[in-house]
C-alpha cells in the first residue's frame, strides 16, 4: 500500500527566517520519491485541505521557543491525540498548528500521523534570506524530515 505523505513547509520566504519551512520543503522535494508531496503553506489554516487523507504529514516551520537560533526540534503529534497537550515551540503564525489539528480531527480530515520539525529563528523582519544560523540548519532539518519519511514508508 502506498502511503500519502505531505511535507508542508509552513512560512513566508519574504519574512526572513519565517522562510525556513519553505526552504526545507524545497530541500526535501528534490530528494523524495514522487509519492511524497512537498509544498509551501502560508498559514496553518491552509493545512486543512492540504493534508486531508494524508497518512503522514510532516510540517516544517520556524519557531520561537527561546532556544538558540538554528536549533532543530522534532515533535511527533501522532494521530492528533497529542495535539491537546502539545506545548512545543511556538509558531510564528496566528493560528497555531495544534488548533488546526484539533479542528481537522473534529471534521474527520486529520492525517493519520503529524510530525512537526521546527527550526528556531531569530529574524522575522521583512526581507528575503535566512539568517546564517537558520540557513545552516536547513539541511539538518531536511535530513530529519527524510528520515521520518523513510521510517514511515518502510513500516507501511
Amino acid at each position: 500500500m502506498t502511503q500519502r505523505v505531505l511535507v508542508a513547509g509552513l512560512g513566508n520566504e519574504y519574512r526572513s527566517d519565517d522562510g525556513a519551512g519553505p526552504a526545507v520543503a524545497a530541500y526535501v522535494g528534490d530528494r523524495t520519491p514522487s509519492t511524497v508531496e512537498s509544498k509551501v503553506i502560508g498559514e496553518p489554516l491552509d493545512l486543512v485541505g492540504a493534508w486531508e487523507d494524508a497518512d503522514l504529514a510532516v510540517v516544517v516551520d520556524a519557531t520561537r521557543s527561546g532556544a538558540a537560533a538554528g536549533t532543530v526540534q522534532l515533535v511527533d503529534l501522532g494521530g492528533g491525540e497529542n495535539a491537546d497537550s502539545y506545548s512545543g515551540p511556538m509558531s510564528t503564525h496566528g493560528m497555531d498548528l495544534a488548533r488546526v489539528l484539533r479542528l481537522t480531527r473534529a471534521m474527520g480530515h486529520a492525517p493519520s500521523r503529524v510530525v512537526v520539525v521546527g527550526i528556531e529563528g531569530e529574524n522575522f523582519a521583512d526581507g528575503i534570506g535566512l539568517s546564517p544560523a537558520v540557513e545552516v540548519a536547513v539541511p539538518e532539518a531536511g535530513e530529519l524530515v527524510l528520515q521520518v519519511i523513510d521510517e514511515a514508508i518502510s513500516c507501511a
